[in-house]
């Protein structure tokens, strides 16, 4: 698959089947997130790949959060439990962190350069015959979710990626055409 299509066919894929994704296919994955241009060549990208126990601790911890809302313990208990089962039931998650630098500047080249690596992952996948779903959120910066996943201090979760084989791929959504956000600059 050419970098067009692979472009063409990424979508945000909900439902996988319950086929992991080989060790072979992450660490394809994983090296073409590491060939994105980063100015200073700090490799600020860390990968967290979750294990059926990781998944569901970080479950919880979203279940937790999601619990707030409940009107009895019963019905909270219920939402933790259902938060935790439907991500250990993921075919796989990665977690996508960049180290905090100290220099700001620095700081905000390292989150485009792992944004960038996130998107090589993603259109990887693609190309690999799988699909993949990027999540966010203030749950990232939730220490359950944190120690769930090993993610240390002095470093920032950027994306949660599900990956697997889709059992369905959504049609595309509409985007604005490329003339409406394009400015021609003499």
């Amino acid at each position: 698959m050419n970098l067009t299509d692979a472009i063409s066919a990424r979508r945000s894929v909900r439902k996988f089947t319950d086929r992991p994704p080989t060790r072979e296919e992450l660490e394809q994955m994983l090296s073409a997130a590491t060939l994105v241009p980063n100015h200073r060549l700090t490799n600020p990208w860390r990968f967290y790949v979750l294990g059926p126990e990781a998944r569901a601790g970080y479950g919880l911890a979203l279940g937790n959060r999601k619990a707030k809302k409940a009107t009895d313990e019963a019905h909270a208990e219920s939402i933790r439990k259902a938060t935790s089962d439907e991500h250990r039931a993921q075919p796989c998650m990665l977690i996508v962190a960049m180290v905090l630098n100290e220099n700001l500047e620095i700081r905000e080249e390292d989150y485009a350069s792992t944004m960038m690596a996130t998107q090589n992952i993603c259109l990887t996948a693609v190309s690999l015959g799988l699909g993949t779903y990027i999540r966010s959120g203030a749950i990232m910066d939730d220490p359950a979710a944190r120690a769930a996943v090993g993610v240390p201090e002095g470093e920032r979760i950027i994306a949660v990626l599900s990956v697997g084989t889709p059992l369905e791929v959504p049609d595309a959504k509409p985007r604005r055409a490329v003339a409406e956000v394009t400015h021609w600059v003499d």
